[in-house]
């Protein structure tokens, strides 16, 4: 099955099923797990942080984060379209009775920050108390520029403001830049990272930040359930996805850039592509014929309007050009 939903469908290949195999473990809630502890102090030194922490999901991490930045009654300003807003079933507003205030977008994924301004709440008993901005990158495959990582950064200073960055594919953005990690982490307090997408291991994310705030966030780990045992089989994995599926990932950009060029000449109305992945828009009429049509020959989308298909380790050129083959086939049908 050829599978381009998301690079969460991702499998562990058969050297990094070894590495867990062969992981030393403990108890991660002692804190004694050493693969755990080695994969949270690899990824602080890469970060150039003081402090990381391994939770199972990027959803909790990314609540977790939330949680350790707001208290009760404080608001996080954030993107209409940002994964820790949108597509978490409103976690930090149930679980934390923080409020979001979410604002749009501008077309490169950037929140513009006159906009982020003109939503910090004033010193009044009437409003939430504004704590955090919160970005996203990639953001739906965008990078977003380094002069504006640097711009926000020195705006949440001067507002007295923390800023995080879910970055669940920052390592995309990584390879996107030509740069080391902690070349545009210096730019946030905290940043979340998932090790389950394109990087490739069966599961697990990290918060990274200072030691006070990961302090914090250790005991929100546990109370939201992510407090796990011999983990260091799972840590395992992220380390080496982390030493070895970096920079393959510059494979994932290129097979999406030549993917959208060649779904552009059979035809196919291809809306723009960013990193590892690509928008095509098919039409309400289209969707559901094209999903069952792909899936009869083992080729599996998220059949919508508009499709997004995402490159990742586990589907090769070989296999987008039979990709390709058939959607030329079901355009000439």
């Amino acid at each position: 099955m050829i599978d381009l939903r998301s690079d969460t469908v991702t499998r562990p290949g058969r050297a990094m099923l070894d590495a867990m195999m062969a992981a030393p473990v403990g108890d991660d809630v002692y804190g004694d797990d050493p693969t755990v502890n080695e994969l949270q102090r690899y990824v602080a030194e890469l970060s150039g942080k003081e402090a990381a922490l391994f939770l199972p999901t990027g959803t909790q991490a990314n609540l977790v984060a939330l949680l350790s930045h707001c208290e009760r009654g404080e608001e996080y300003i954030v993107g209409q379209g940002a994964h820790n807003y949108l597509y978490e079933a409103g976690g930090a507003a149930v679980l934390g009775s923080i409020q979001p205030q979410p604002i749009d977008a501008a077309p490169d994924g950037t929140l513009p920050l006159d906009k982020v301004a003109a939503k910090i709440k004033a010193d009044d008993i009437h409003f939430a108390r504004t704590k955090l901005l919160s970005l996203e990158n990639t953001h739906n495959g965008k990078v977003l520029p380094r002069e504006y990582l640097q711009a926000a950064w020195e705006f949440t200073r001067q507002r007295g403001l923390a800023l995080h960055v879910d970055g669940a594919r920052i390592f995309n953005a990584v390879v996107e830049y030509g740069c080391a990690l902690k070349d545009i982490t210096h730019y946030c307090d905290s940043f979340t990272l998932c090790l389950s997408k394109g990087l490739g291991t069966p599961v697990g994310s990290l918060l990274v930040g200072s030691r006070d705030y990961i302090r914090r966030a250790n005991r929100w780990r546990k109370m939201t359930g992510g407090g796990m045992r011999q983990s260091g089989f799972l840590a395992a994995a992220g380390l080496y996805a982390l030493q070895h599926n970096v920079e393959r990932l510059r494979e994932d950009h290129d097979n999406a850039a030549w993917l959208a060029a060649q779904l552009q000449e059979i035809g196919a109305d291809v809306m723009r592509h960013d990193t590892n992945m690509l928008f095509v828009r098919v039409g309400e009429e289209s969707a559901a014929a094209l999903g069952d049509y792909l899936r009869a020959q083992d080729i599996l989308i998220n059949a919508s309007p508009v499709v997004r298909l995402v490159t990742h380790l586990d589907v090769s050129r070989e296999q987008l050009k039979q990709l390709v083959a058939h959607w030329k086939a079901f355009l000439n049908r």
